[in-house]
């Protein structure tokens, strides 16, 4: 293993870590959040790291499929979080 490749898998290791740390932030500003558009915010925030790692663990492990899945997980998470804001603001989701 090249100097280079050493570096790059360590820095992989050090991104999941951090991430890791981004997603457990989230998940307590979601539990204590004052109000619910910090909850929102919590929640998507969410998504956005879990495609994060979900991205990460794929460049590590060099398989593609984690990309695919990383793709659904960032759809659903915009679709939730856009029905979700509409229920707060609105009180229903399909009009």
């Amino acid at each position: 293993m090249t100097q280079a490749s050493e570096f790059l898998t360590l820095s992989l290791y050090a991104a999941l870590v951090f991430v890791a740390i981004a997603q457990f932030m989230a998940m307590i500003r979601l539990w204590i959040g004052p109000g619910t558009g910090d909850r929102i915010l919590a929640l998507d925030t969410m998504f956005i790291n879990a495609i994060g790692l979900i991205v990460l663990i794929g460049l590590l492990q060099g398989t593609q499929i984690y990309f695919e899945a990383a793709l659904i997980i960032a759809m659903l998470g915009f679709v939730s979080t856009v029905a979700y804001a509409r229920f707060v603001l609105r009180g229903d989701i399909i009009e």
